[in-house]
């Protein structure tokens, strides 16, 4: 009969406690990207009229992208502050779609401060609603009319 040994661990043992949280971490990273990635696919899919919701949000900026000035687009950076640098780039891009729809759908002939505000609102989360308040209110701009809209 063949003797069998056990081969010695080249690893010492307490590595095995810097494996787990590794991996955890990395299926936490793993599925916070598939989440994003997930929630990216369902906007590119066609709606009922055949165009997606980024279809519509680029053709809103397209349209529009002619009546913001140096300010607004000022503001609108100053809005966007508080998201992370890595999603900020796309977080203006929707925000600016949304104020852009509003625009359009109004008829507007320049970019208003109350079509920003209103954009802003609408396109983000009750959460973010904080800072913009905050923000708002350092540049002394009156929020009465857009109380409907922040609860």
């Amino acid at each position: 009969m063949i003797e069998v040994t056990k081969m010695p661990s080249i690893l010492p043992e307490w590595t095995k406690w810097i494996y787990i949280p590794w991996i955890l971490f990395m299926l936490w990273f793993f599925a916070t990207g598939g989440y994003f990635m997930f929630r990216k696919f369902l906007k590119s899919m066609p709606r009922q009229d055949g165009i997606s919701d980024l279809d519509w949000q680029d053709f809103y900026i397209d349209k529009t992208k002619d009546l913001w000035s140096d300010e607004q687009k000022t503001l609108l950076n100053e809005l966007v502050q508080p998201v992370p640098e890595l999603f900020r780039d796309t977080a203006k891009q929707t925000i600016a779609g949304k104020i852009g729809e509003l625009a359009y759908k109004e008829n507007a002939n320049t970019m208003r401060e109350d079509l920003i505000v209103r954009g802003y609102i609408m396109a983000t989360p009750k959460r973010d609603h904080k800072w913009l308040i905050e923000t708002l209110e350092k540049k002394q701009i009156d929020l009465t009319p857009y109380q409907q809209l922040l609860q």
